[in-house]
């Protein structure tokens, strides 16, 4: 008699099983981001594809676009509010055209650990940047990293502040990044993703700055000799997806997508930390030249840059980060 309650039981769970995938749709997913398909970013997105895929009883296609084939971050997110581009991974901090809360995760120096960002994103501060996405055309569907950034460039190693005087680098498409390395002294030049290789390659800009991840996927190594250990911001990464898609989905397919973003983003995040030290060693053994700041220069640096996070501060909302705040010295 048990034996045939249990039969019965997993004979129901199967029918249910059968029948949510029955409001399930043959489809295929754009996901469009901007490193290598090697990147813990590209593994992030082949794991939720995986995921999709076994969660939709094969239904769901997920089709990556790595290396920024389909444009820039900000071309894309464009192209998801147009519903052109299914979904996307980028730095949080460039959504701040949409809202300007979200300059405050890329503060320089906001985070002292991974953790401290995953606790700020994960709880009420990064639901809340996410909820304000839906009315611009995007879903916010959770949040991976990207790491921690340091500096490269061609000249010479970054080892104090007036060492970034007058070198040409490269900046994420964001007024706050722009306002931070020119107060360093630095002649700040925004360019896409994509455009970066060849325009360290050609000399138009000496350095840039990413996480070691990053410098080793896109091979920068190439064209650049140091490589400087700043720390300086610390990137989360929203996932998004079009709205337009979004809200041409069931709710069980809505279901498989937010589960399988939420199982990926486990793994990115773990994939992406682990990957930081090995990067660094294979950027020393391709020859690049290795230095990290000591703490008195990076206190000199936070010092410097206190007028750009009090400009920001300021447009995010003196309640905002004050927010953010109180939740670090909760975690510290």
């Amino acid at each position: 008699m048990k034996a045939l309650k249990t039969a019965l039981l997993a004979t129901a769970a199967l029918l249910v099983s059968h029948s949510a995938l029955a409001q399930v749709s043959e489809r295929t997913l754009r996901f469009a981001y901007q490193n290598v398909a090697e990147h813990p970013q590209g593994k992030g997105v082949a794991k939720f594809a995986e995921l999709a895929k076994e969660k939709s009883g094969g239904k769901f296609n997920v089709r990556g676009f790595p290396g920024g084939q389909l444009g820039g971050d900000l071309q894309t997110v464009s192209a998801l509010q147009g519903g052109t581009i299914d979904m996307t991974v980028l730095n949080s901090g460039l959504l701040v055209g949409l809202d300007k809360r979200f300059a405050v995760l890329d503060f320089p120096f906001l985070f002292a650990e991974p953790k401290e960002a995953d606790a700020i994103v994960d709880g009420p501060i990064g639901a809340k940047l996410h909820a304000a996405l839906t009315d611009k055309g995007l879903i916010g569907l959770g949040y991976w990293e990207l790491g921690f950034r340091n500096v490269t460039n061609s000249k010479r190693p970054i080892t104090k502040i007036e060492d970034f005087k007058g070198l040409k680098l490269r900046v994420l498409q964001s007024p706050l990044f722009i306002d931070l390395f020119s107060t360093l002294g630095a002649n700040a030049v925004p360019l896409p993703f994509p455009e970066l290789y060849s325009a360290l390659e050609q000399k138009v800009v000496d350095g840039q700055e990413n996480p070691v991840t990053t410098i080793l996927g896109a091979k920068f190594n190439e064209v650049q000799k140091y490589v400087s250990e700043t720390r300086h911001i610390y990137n989360a990464q929203s996932v998004l997806i079009s709205k337009k898609t979004w809200d041409g989905l069931s709710a069980d397919e809505k279901k498989i997508i937010a589960d399988s973003i939420k199982e990926a983003t486990d793994y990115q995040r773990k994939t992406s930390r682990e990957a930081m030290d090995t990067a660094l060693a294979s950027l020393k053994a391709a020859g690049m030249v290795h230095n990290m700041l000591d703490a008195a220069e990076l206190n000199r640096i936070r010092a410097a840059v206190k007028p750009v996070l009090d400009k920001f501060g300021q447009e995010a909302g003196a309640d905002f980060v004050a927010d953010v705040n109180a939740e670090l010295a909760k975690l510290r």
